[in-house]
């Protein structure tokens, strides 16, 4: 019974190979927790996921997981349903566990400029050495798209259109967005696709990047580059990732102008309220700024007294 409804999350849903993963995990731990060894729709009662959310929250796990774990269980439900073997959906009848919202971390203009000019020397000092311009391109296309790192991964050369200037991007759900590059980056783009070909005239699949091997990028090898690339860089402390890289995308376009519905189509955000959380990292530099700079703020505030 399992394995129908993961089909279904993989065709009917086309949910991506991650996802589909971490719900067959979701199912398969709430069924271990029941100590029950068939997935039997019967043990799906709001006592059984009251227990299940208890239980979980009492080995360590956060009210995220939790809930990350509470949405495929409900999808599970919902596939029940559809098959006439759940009369109804325990999972929407139990409380979520509350989560602290987390503002999404971000690295400053001035720490991204710091890597960019630190990785155009290492390029310039070795202009033969391919695996450094590739490095430094992975980079400059998730911060200047801000792709999500499967994205970037399933990302082939005729995705770029050097005419119109921008990347087409086949994002979660199958929908395709279009996202434009400033001209000097698609002037470097067009450089390196030049010695992508010198450096590897055999790829097949016209994938725009390769690992070291001339295999395809996955998504192991993305988060490795980035936490290589950023390491010893002045300005980056914490979480390096290429999800941070996004996140900074965002913030510094909200920071200069950019309207909140041009940056979730860049995005490719399903709704306005996931792209409204970088306005708080928006207020939050306005805040800083003001504070810095508001007369009463200097001196202990004697202005005005």
């Amino acid at each position: 019974m399992k394995e129908n409804f993961i089909q279904y999350l993989k065709v009917g849903r086309r949910y991506s190979p991650r996802t589909v993963s971490l719900y067959e995990e979701a199912v398969t731990e709430f069924y271990a927790f029941l100590e029950e060894s068939d997935c039997l729709p019967e043990a799906m009662t709001v006592p059984n996921v009251r227990s299940y959310i208890a239980h979980g929250l009492d080995t360590g796990l956060s009210a995220r997981t939790m809930n990350l774990r509470l949405s495929a269980l409900s999808t599970w439900c919902g596939w029940l349903l559809r098959q006439g073997l759940l009369e109804s959906n325990p999972v929407s009848k139990v409380p979520r566990p509350k989560q602290d919202k987390k503002l999404p971390v971000f690295y400053t203009e001035k720490a991204i400029d710091n890597y960019f000019d630190e990785s155009r020397r290492r390029v310039e000092e070795h202009p033969d050495d391919f695996r450094l311009l590739r490095n430094r391109m992975i980079m400059v296309v998730l911060y200047a798209t801000g792709m999500r790192r499967a994205e970037l991964c399933n990302l082939k050369i005729t995705d770029f259109d050097a005419g119109r200037q921008l990347f087409r991007v086949l994002g979660k759900g199958d929908k395709l967005r279009e996202i434009p590059v400033p001209a000097l980056i698609c002037q470097e783009i067009s450089l390196y696709l030049e010695k992508l070909g010198e450096a590897y005239p055999d790829n097949p699949g016209g994938r725009f990047f390769l690992t070291d091997k001339g295999a395809p990028l996955y998504l192991a090898f993305a988060d490795n580059l980035v936490r290589s690339e950023l390491a010893g860089v002045e300005g980056f402390t914490g979480k390096k990732s290429p999800h941070v890289l996004r996140h900074s995308l965002a913030t510094h376009l909200l920071n200069r102008g950019a309207d909140l519905n041009s940056i979730k189509e860049i995005l490719g955000h399903s709704s306005l309220a996931a792209t409204q959380v970088y306005t708080h990292n928006s207020f939050e530099q306005l805040k800083k700024t003001y504070l810095t700079a508001h007369p009463r703020a200097k001196n202990g505030g004697k202005h005005g007294n």
